[in-house]
C-alpha cells in the first residue's frame, strides 16, 4: 500500500474546504475563529456554539463531545473512515491528486 504525504496534504487542503463538504454553517465568527453546531454529532439548537474551529490554523474543538484535531482528522471522524482511507476519500471528493510519498 503506497504511503500518503500527510504533511503535504495538510497544506494543500484547507479547513474551509472540509467544512464546506460537511455543510458547516458558522453562527458566529471572530476573525479566523468560527463557532457553530458540531458536524460530528449535530448538537441541538440550544448548543449552537459547541463547536469552534480556527480556519487559519486548521484546528477544531467540540466543547460537547470533546473531539478535536486538524481538518484531516475532522474528515475521518465525520466519515467514520480510518485516517488513511479518509485522506484518500477527501482528495477524491475535492478532485485533488493524492500526494503519494516517493518510496525511494
Amino acid at each position: 500500500m503506497p504511503a500518503v504525504d500527510f504533511e503535504r496534504l495538510r497544506t494543500e487542503i484547507t479547513m474551509v474546504q472540509v467544512l464546506d463538504l460537511l455543510a458547516f454553517e458558522p453562527v458566529a465568527r471572530s476573525g479566523s475563529q468560527w463557532y457553530g453546531r458540531c458536524p460530528l454529532h449535530h448538537a441541538p439548537a440550544k448548543g449552537q456554539r459547541y463547536f469552534s474551529v480556527n480556519v487559519a490554523l486548521g484546528r477544531f474543538y467540540c466543547h460537547r463531545c470533546r473531539r478535536h484535531g486538524n481538518h484531516l482528522e475532522l474528515w475521518a471522524e465525520a466519515t467514520g473512515l480510518p485516517f488513511y482511507r479518509a485522506a484518500i476519500d477527501l482528495c477524491q471528493r475535492l478532485g485533488q491528486e493524492i500526494p503519494w510519498l516517493d518510496p525511494s
